[in-house]
């Protein structure tokens, strides 16, 4: 009886130990062929493969995209030699029932599911035919386990490897696209300077009943514009470039702000602007000449979205408990969309709602605006006003220096 029980077990260990043997060496080889694999679809087909094998059975494989959502197709196994493409009935079903999963795996009308789990999110799904699954061995538990963390390890290094390649092509493209718009600026300087102050002196020589004295005006306008624009253009490159550097002196709010309503009266002489200050002389720790653009933009942005009748006005206060200066632009204009409020401060956003005078632009003034604000420790904030028609835009700067000095 003693000898039966022993060949017995003898026979279990050497099947066990067969199994073993040939589980590594199956682990062994599908991490070589991951490791050579070009995409995740041939991640897939490599997995499926060696996974059929290891169960004798037609194993199949469905990958997510970099959103987390499933294919509409995945691949199984029918031959050695041969994989076809499968539609998935509902993904949103399976995705559903994926993300509340508590076990190890989830089990479905035709498969047996086992999430590929990422660093970051869910991969893949290894499909595994139910008649299949309910026969697996303790070790081929063990083995199919440990093969898909191997495939999890494979997908992992492609999409980081993906993600570092469209890093590089966009910091090649931005870089490219900076040499290029500051080439350009720089270009258009000199001759718009030209223009402008060629114009000028004609305006002034011309009599304003002179039938070209309009045509002399619109020219001095649009280059004016263009000047402007050339002027943000630069601004973002050297913001991109990290090499604006802030020369903070303590400054009267009020100077500033005059300084900048001066520069947009001469541009809009017909808008009136009205400007509420505190009593007492408010000194604010700031590069002047940057908050004066950061004033020039947000008062021409209200220009371009209001009409003569409308009103405009900046308002400058205190706030004691925060310690911060708080600057605000006012119109009365058409306001702004709901939907459109979240991206006004990203780069090249233009609103899609334009007043039919408004002069084009191409998104870069608020853009702007929130990096030199950012830069000074502040904050700038953009809402519609809900005491009437318009936009209010808020910017605020801290009344203590700290250590922002480059952007």
């Amino acid at each position: 009886m003693l000898k039966r029980i022993t060949k017995k077990h003898a026979k279990q260990n050497a099947v066990q130990a067969r199994e073993k043997e040939a589980g590594t060496k199956i682990l062994y080889t599908l991490t070589n062929h991951l490791t050579d694999a070009a995409d995740i679809h041939d991640i897939a087909g490599i997995v499926t493969n060696a996974i059929s094998k290891m169960l004798n059975s037609n194993i199949g494989c469905l990958w997510f995209d970099t959103n987390g959502k499933p294919e509409q197709t995945f691949i199984q196994q029918i031959s050695p030699q041969k994989r076809i493409h499968r539609e998935i009935p509902d993904v949103d079903a399976l995705l559903h029932r994926i993300e509340g999963l508590k076990t190890d795996y989830d089990i479905g009308t035709e498969f047996y599911e086992w999430p590929i789990y990422g660093r970051e999110t869910t991969l893949g799904l290894i499909r595994v035919p139910k008649e299949a699954a309910k026969a697996m061995s303790e070790s081929q538990t063990r083995m199919l386990h440990a093969m898909i963390e191997s495939t999890a390890l494979a997908m992992d290094r492609f999409r980081a490897m993906q993600q570092r390649i469209k890093f590089n092509e966009e910091i090649a493209q931005e870089r490219f696209r900076g040499n290029l718009l500051r080439s350009i600026s720089h270009d258009l300087r000199t001759p718009l300077s030209g223009i402008i102050g060629t114009s000028e002196m004609l305006l002034n020589m011309t009599a304003k009943d002179d039938l070209r004295y309009p045509l002399m005006a619109g020219i001095h306008k649009d280059a004016n514009w263009l000047h402007s624009l050339v002027e943000n253009i630069l601004s973002l490159t050297r913001l991109q470039d990290g090499k604006l550097v802030l020369n903070k002196q303590e400054e009267a709010a009020e100077e500033v702000v005059g300084a900048a309503i001066r520069h947009i009266s001469r541009h809009y002489p017909e808008h009136e602007i009205a400007v509420h200050v505190p009593d007492e002389l408010l000194l604010v720790p700031m590069d002047a000449k940057l908050i004066r653009q950061v004033l020039i933009n947000l008062l021409d942005n209200a220009v371009k979205h209001t009409t003569l009748q409308d009103e405009i006005s900046v308002l400058v206060t205190k706030d004691v408990e925060k310690n911060y200066a708080v600057f605000s632009v006012r119109d009365s204009g058409e306001g702004i969309a709901a939907s459109e409020l979240p991206n006004i401060f990203q780069m090249f956003y233009t609103s899609r709602v334009k007043h039919s005078d408004a002069q084009p632009g191409i998104g870069l003034g608020l853009p702007i605006c929130d990096a030199v604000v950012k830069a000074h420790g502040g904050r700038i904030t953009a809402h519609n006003r809900t005491d009437g028609p318009g936009v209010e835009l808020t910017f605020t700067l801290p009344l203590e220096v700290k250590d922002h000095d480059s952007i």
